[in-house]
């Protein structure tokens, strides 16, 4: 298969089909789920877990902005305050999670997000609980990290590669080391527990993304694929190969041949698992007894979110 960079003008308004790793997941664990979050587009409501993920993200790319020697825990703690606030501005929902039901409030219900955080103030917990377990998960990744001693190349950095002239893949690195010698490192990070077996297969599933696309633009196959869990502080490496990345490469290429039958045919079937617990479409699912919306008329490619949300509430 041949691979090549592309601009960013290709990658924003490529006609043809592309797959991120959050998609790409969606449709092998749920065709159905796919739909309606890539075509239906419905509205869900982050889950504070979500939102927390979110926020350790953002402290963590922040932390490295500081001197090596300023990177300590407390430094760590002192950036979780302002992190959410800036996150409250760019996501007003988000403050939606402290005083409303899951799938009940959007961006557009929830006008004053300054409010909302005064009246979480007031709750059991409130606030001050949410920011306090952001901090504890800081505590763990101190446990398995010492930030002091690394100088990232690449933070939140987006990476994208065409696939056969025709598939768009594309996808938000949480962070990329470089060894003096040229070696790759690939770190994610995860705020939710150590997973299972069948859970720990996604999150590599994620990461092994991304080592495709580094490898077909660079040329070079990432050494580590790291996944930290900040949660249990405990840290999970993997090694690729050129080979298993064709392989997966091909695995991309048949999953997005399927995403297409699917669009064309308009069948996109629900796929029960134990993940169905988590899913805020159950009202549209014949699963649960629900009937999805009317098929759009015209059914929008897939759209890279712009500022990835953690899902480390299936881990």
């Amino acid at each position: 298969m041949t691979a090549q960079t592309v601009s960013p003008q290709v990658r924003d308004r490529h006609p043809g089909p592309s797959l991120s790793p959050s998609r790409a997941a969606d449709f092998k664990t749920c065709p159905l789920l796919f739909r309606f979050r890539t075509i239906d587009k419905l509205p869900e409501q982050p889950s504070a877990d979500q939102a927390r993920g979110t926020l350790v993200h953002a402290v963590l790319e922040k932390l490295f902005d500081l001197p090596a020697a300023g990177r300590t825990p407390s430094a760590a703690a002192g950036l979780v305050g302002p992190a959410w606030e800036s996150l409250i501005a760019q996501e007003p929902a988000l403050a939606s999670i402290f005083v409303a039901p899951a799938g009940a409030a959007t961006v557009a219900e929830v006008p004053d997000p300054a409010a909302l955080i005064a009246e979480a103030d007031a709750l059991p917990g409130g606030v001050a609980g949410f920011l306090g377990s952001a901090r504890a998960l800081l505590d763990g990744y101190f446990t398995v990290e010492d930030p002091t001693r690394l100088e990232p190349a690449e933070r939140e950095s987006l990476v994208s590669t065409l696939v056969d002239e025709e598939l768009l893949i594309r996808g938000y690195i949480d962070r990329l080391d470089v060894s003096p010698a040229g070696d790759l490192r690939v770190v994610d990070y995860k705020t939710g527990g150590a997973p299972r077996e069948a859970f720990e297969g996604r999150a590599l599933f994620q990461l092994k993304f991304y080592a495709l696309v580094l490898w077909r633009t660079r040329g070079v196959v990432p050494k580590v694929l790291r996944l930290l869990y900040l949660k249990d502080a405990e840290i999970c490496d993997y090694s690729p190969d050129a080979e298993e990345l064709e392989r997966f490469e091909r695995t991309l290429v048949a999953l997005s041949q399927a995403v297409e039958r699917a669009k064309r045919d308009r069948d996109f079937r629900p796929k029960p698992s134990r993940l169905c617990g988590w899913c805020s479409h159950q009202q549209f699912c014949p699963e649960f007894g629900g009937t999805p919306p009317p098929y759009p008329t015209e059914a929008a490619e897939p759209v890279l979110e712009t500022a990835p949300v953690d899902d480390d509430r299936l881990g």
